[in-house]
């Protein structure tokens, strides 16, 4: 291989799509950087590292520490945070590097969070721990505390870190200011979990997750919910993939290394533009399927109703579904159908009117998407006998005024529909630019 990322698991990265992205903006032609992702098990690393036949390589979890022992040189930061993510082959001499820091560092200064003089908790005791400690000393934290399932293990590894267990960090560090999940809990395929329950801390002013699928983890969306300033891990993942670029290939031979700031911004606007899920919520009869087709057509992405999915799934009508299974078993079956498609990436979802009524919904919706409440006035909206909730003019207007803050609520964004839904249509797409 030329250049790529070595990893244990691999089906969740963006690497290879972000270095095709860079290939593109520095303008080199096809074959010039090939970026491959290589899947190895901890019994193939001897022998990769044997054969020296890279160029480059990035690493990833759980060979960041792994790979130390068979470098030949590596650099002062990477040495000293003890973990190395990228590594450079010059003449069969391997050289590790750390471009993780850059990463994460930026990642912070990015979403303004400021930990001069803080008490910072790191969730997890790995190679992206050991860097998110050294950013954490540069950025002036006042005290460092490190979560760890079986802290007793890793005591003996670094004096100057206090490691402390999940349940030390509830009863004894509850006045923690920033927490920075460094663990893999939550990240695709098994996304909808938090390594911790932030609701415990009431200090805290800043969130930061490295897990960049979902795009929004819980731990991120429960922070938002809570007004904390947070931030997911891609622009860690595109800043740190742009310094690994820049060793890989010389910096004196890149064409665009004089700002790497906009080479960086660019990628990361459209690599998020490109991952981001286009959520339509609001009431039955508001306009959201016809808008979602509009807008698949015009954007063209594809596109997913989670009513029709149900219907396909259950074979009869949702209102079949209400008279002889009940309310709650639609739900059930609901909640089901959002989980799987807000996996997806880069698709437009209409939802049904209920969606949002389920806190679970609604953080599915939004780890891959911007959700947007289609609000259509409600003498606009025309009752139907296949809507079970608003089969007349009374019961809608009944279920509209008991969701409407709801809707407003659980939406990043808020477009009136009260004219046609290509003119509905129209105005999402000026507002996602």
């Amino acid at each position: 291989m030329q250049y790529g990322l070595i990893g244990e698991h691999l089906p969740h990265s963006f690497s290879a799509i972000i270095h095709g992205l860079i290939a593109e903006y520095e303008g080199l032609k096809a074959g010039e950087y090939v970026y491959e992702l290589k899947e190895l098990a901890p019994g193939d690393i001897h022998d990769f590292f044997k054969a020296k036949a890279f160029r480059g390589i990035n690493v990833t979890i759980p060979y960041k520490e792994t790979v130390i022992p068979y470098l030949d040189e590596t650099d002062e930061a990477a040495k000293e945070i003890g973990a190395v993510n990228t590594i450079v082959n010059r003449n069969d001499v391997l050289y590790g590097y750390n471009t993780d820091y850059f990463g994460l560092r930026e990642l912070i200064l990015h979403a303004d969070i400021d930990l001069g003089g803080k008490k910072v908790l790191i969730l997890g005791t790995g190679g992206t721990s050991k860097t998110a400690r050294s950013v954490c000393r540069s950025l002036g934290a006042g005290s460092i505390y490190v979560v760890s399932r079986n802290p007793s293990s890793c005591k003996a590894a670094d004096d100057n870190i206090s490691y402390i267990s999940y349940d030390e960090a509830y009863e004894s560090h509850a006045d923690a200011q920033i927490i920075i999940n460094t663990t893999p809990a939550g990240m695709y395929p098994a996304p909808g979990v938090s390594p911790i329950d932030i609701s415990a801390f009431n200090e805290l002013s800043g969130v930061i997750d490295v897990i960049y699928n979902p795009l929004r983890t819980k731990l991120i969306l429960d922070a938002a919910r809570r007004g904390i300033k947070c931030a997911g891990g891609l622009k860690m993942l595109i800043t740190q993939a742009v310094y690994a670029y820049k060793l890989f290939i010389d910096v004196k031979k890149s064409r665009n290394t004089d700002n790497s700031k906009a080479l960086i911004d660019r990628i990361y606007k459209r690599l998020y533009d490109s991952k981001r899920n286009i959520v339509l919520t609001g009431m039955p009869g508001c306009g959201k399927s016809t808008i979602a087709r509009y807008l698949a057509d015009k954007l063209k992405m594809d596109m997913v109703d989670t009513d029709e999915l149900i219907v396909k799934r259950e074979g009869r009508q949702i209102s079949d579904i209400f008279a002889s299974k009940g309310e709650s078993y639609f739900r059930d079956i609901e909640s089901e159908v959002i989980k799987e498609v807000s996996m997806q990436n880069g698709i437009i979802i209409s939802t049904g009117g209920g969606a949002v009524l389920r806190e679970d919904n609604v953080d599915a919706l939004k780890s891959n998407g911007l959700v947007i409440f289609i609000d259509r006035p409600v003498e606009d909206i025309i009752p139907s006998d296949d809507r079970p909730l608003s089969k007349d003019a009374d019961m809608l207007r009944k279920r509209y005024d008991e969701r409407y803050n709801t809707y407003c609520t659980t939406s990043d964004e808020h477009i009136i529909n009260d004219g046609t839904a290509l003119e509905a249509a129209e105005r999402i797409i000026d507002l996602i630019g």
